[in-house]
């Protein structure tokens, strides 16, 4: 049985918030799908995660690159823009294979453009605009994912 979370994010602060909360939770080999149109804040998301978790260093969108990995508070992650690829096989060309290897944190945007070929997801995290702000929507997909919104900071 599906379980969810809303949360309103009245503002930037608000989605670092979650993005920190996020954090809080992630096991090794978790698959966060992010979803949301264009400027939706999937990758303000991401970074407020990797963010919150330590990193440092530069945190580029994947959207030129498909994909960026970092190495952080014991975790790998690997964050996937699938915006602009075209073709599922890219993900091959990447590396994808190597990176879904229940070890690594899979945060992939735009899923629905490789259907099909991804892991499924832990959690679903939808983004939409909502008045000034934004709203997320949290789903699990897994068992792991149930666990993971019941440990997730009460809003």
């Amino acid at each position: 049985m599906e379980s969810t979370v809303t949360r309103e994010l009245p503002d930037e602060a608000a989605t670092h918030a979650l993005g920190a909360a996020l954090a809080r939770v992630l096991e090794p080999g978790c698959v966060l799908y992010l979803e949301g149109e264009l400027g939706a804040g999937k990758t303000t998301l991401a970074r407020a995660l990797l963010r919150a978790l330590g990193e440092r260093g530069r945190v580029r969108s994947p959207t030129y690159t498909l994909l960026e990995t970092y190495r952080v508070a014991g975790l790998d992650i690997a964050h996937l823009d699938l915006y602009r690829l075209s073709d599922p096989a890219e993900l091959e060309e990447a590396g994808f294979r190597e990176l879904a290897d229940g070890h690594t944190v899979l945060m992939i945007e735009w899923p629905q453009r490789a259907a099909g070929t991804l892991p499924a997801p832990d959690l679903h995290v939808a983004l939409q605009p909502a008045g000034t702000g934004r709203r997320a929507r949290l789903a699990s997909g897994t068992e792991r994912g149930r666990r993971l919104l019941d440990q997730l900071d009460p809003a």
